[in-house]
């Protein structure tokens, strides 16, 4: 069965409406009488909105900044009418609960406006990657059927043409994020933020409406393995991954927030709707480049950010090249997610970022982002041992139950299998797709990860079921093999793949990246310069006997990777990619002999 939103029926107190259609304000209709804005008309709730947010922002935080975009700040209060004004406009121009309205830009503070304003009218918000091709993100509006599309002033302006010509039939408007002329020709339907602004001649209340199944985003999958699916996110949902966020982070009002991650993605989607629920202030970038972060840390005072190991290797090696030391104390809270850091990072950070507490998070989009949580500088919080499998993520967060499946059984504790997740964090379901209880067992949703859970509570990640390789009969999971051999002084970066082999099926090939005065040699022996020092497959064979990885698990091949790894737009590997691009440099090999 399909999940398809739709308007509540019979919660709102209508009073009288000559529409059929009470969420559609009628050119005849005095707009005041629209039953959203209505006093006499409104929709209390007890359930959870993520609108919930602005009675905060316009009392406890009216005169502070809240939003910083280049030179534009704006106060609590500012910022609260923006959204309001913009709600008022989008049911003025015909927007109705239930409809999907597609973003497709860049970071800004009008991106925060936008999402709370779609969601105070009922509407759904369909965050798209910016970095998606046309056909891209064609998948994603094909499933979606948006009825808006919104972009950043000169990108992506020619999407709405081609989608709504040939392939979306459903889009009617375009509007362009920010800009400020408010004269632009409407003839193929182009709008601007500005244009559908409507201020309100009095004080507005924060009657917020949403469709009854409760979804509020839908943010998309990052297609790893294939196409993206959009996932279907709800208030409720969202409120619980704030809170657990300002739990365990400690997020508070006196917090000054970068966006390092784009709004698109749940991570950076998350942490900005936490930060929104305890009024902190929001230091906005388009997007993130090294040197404008750490300009924009030190010119506002940053006290928080979220990362990925790319974005954190960017921004050390952006220090580094600078030659300088400089210590960013005002930074007290950095959360990573979208992979494990490496143990170089780590150090490399702590120093940089002294006294910041680096936190570090597993999750998923279908979890509303993170699942698990752990302290990665902390002395008194560390986790060690030579005898377990894979890389420890931590303890499940507040509203999170964990638990391990194997195929005969279900355990707690002591063995490996997939990870499986039940609470309120989780997905409504996958939009339009008639099999969104694929992946649920007995009400837990399986990951698709594998792990295990210690005596402690703590979940140790090992890999991805779909990644696994089959090599002399065993199961390998690359993830497992690239965190040893990450602890190599000279590996900067590293990707393990399986490719096919007569004897054992799928042979272990590990493509690495080296750290600065590291050189590959065929033999230890081989010193091609007194200033650099040498790897080799003999060595790093060594390396990974003496951190306990398993024979069978240590790569037969090695490849010197001298280019960045494929990677998907939310900075996740795509090994079927890497895959075929080794296969590729072997075929050229053999043939060149």
């Amino acid at each position: 069965m399909m999940m398809m939103p739709f308007v509540v029926k019979g919660t709102l107190s209508i009073i009288h409406h000559p529409s059929p259609n009470p969420y559609l304000a009628l050119p005849n209709l005095p707009f005041e009488n629209h039953p959203l804005l209505s006093s006499q008309m409104a929709r209390y709730y007890s359930e959870a909105h993520i609108c919930q947010c602005l009675s905060r922002l316009s009392t406890f935080r009216r005169n502070s900044p809240i939003t910083i975009y280049g030179s534009r700040v704006k106060t609590g209060q500012e910022f609260v009418k923006g959204v309001l004004d913009l709600a008022r406009g989008l049911i003025h121009f015909g927007l109705k609960s239930g409809d999907v309205v597609a973003i497709s830009a860049f970071n800004s503070d009008l991106y925060l406006e936008w999402l709370l304003a779609i969601t105070f009218v009922g509407a759904i918000a369909a965050t798209l990657n910016y970095r998606w091709s046309l056909e891209e993100a064609l998948f994603a509006m094909e499933d979606v059927k948006p009825i808006m599309l919104i972009t950043d002033n000169e990108y992506n302006t020619n999407w709405h043409s081609d989608f709504q010509a040939h392939y979306v039939p459903s889009l009617k408007w375009h509007v362009l994020m920010d800009t400020h002329n408010r004269y632009i020709s409407t003839g193929n339907n182009i709008l601007t933020t500005n244009m559908l602004k409507m201020p309100s001649p009095k004080p507005q209340s924060f009657n917020y409406t949403s469709t009854c199944n409760g979804v509020a985003i839908v943010c998309f999958t990052s297609g790893t393995t294939g196409r993206p699916k959009g996932v279907m996110l709800s208030h409720s949902a969202l409120i619980v991954q704030s809170l657990a966020k300002i739990a365990v982070i400690g997020y508070m009002e006196d917090d000054v927030y970068l966006h390092t991650a784009p709004l698109g993605h749940v991570g950076g989607l998350s942490s900005a709707l936490a930060m929104l629920m305890v009024g902190g202030c929001h230091v906005l970038m388009p997007k993130f480049e090294a040197e404008s972060a750490l300009e924009a840390i030190e010119k506002h005072h940053v006290t928080s950010f979220i990362t990925v190991p790319a974005i954190m290797s960017d921004m050390i090696s952006f220090i580094r090249e600078k030659d300088t030391c400089k210590e960013l104390i005002m930074v007290k809270k950095i959360l990573n997610g979208g992979g494990s850091l490496s143990s170089n990072l780590i150090i490399e950070a702590t120093n940089v970022f002294s006294t910041a507490a680096l936190f570090s998070a597993y999750g998923m989009t279908e979890g509303c982002s993170s699942l698990t949580f752990m302290t990665l500088n902390d002395p008194t919080k560390q986790i060690t041992s030579e005898e377990e499998e894979g890389v420890c993520v931590g303890k499940a967060a507040p509203h999170v139950e964990l638990k391990i499946s194997t195929e005969d059984s279900d355990s707690d504790s002591g063995h490996v299998g997939q990870i499986l997740t039940r609470g309120p964090h989780l997905m409504i379901g996958y939009w339009w797709d008639p099999d969104h209880h694929i992946g649920m067992k007995s009400g837990w949703h399986e990951t698709g990860d594998i792990g295990r859970i210690d005596d402690d509570g703590n979940l140790w990640l090992i890999g991805r079921m779909k990644g696994r390789i089959k090599s002399g009969g065993e199961n390998i999971y690359p993830e497992e093999v690239e965190s040893v051999m990450l602890k190599h002084p000279g590996i900067s970066g590293i990707a393990v793949i399986g490719i096919p082999d007569s004897r054992l099926s799928e042979k272990l090939v590990a493509c690495i990246q080296l750290n600065q005065n590291w050189t590959w040699t065929d033999s230890d022996s081989d010193s091609p310069s007194q200033k650099l020092q040498c790897i080799s497959t003999q060595s790093l064979h060594q390396f990974c006997r003496t951190n306990n990885l398993t024979g069978f698990k240590v790569p037969k091949m090695f490849i010197t990777w001298n280019k960045k790894f494929p990677m998907t737009t939310s900075g996740k590997l795509r090994r079927d990619q890497l895959k075929a691009q080794v296969m590729l440099h072997l075929n050229l090999l053999s043939s060149s002999l």
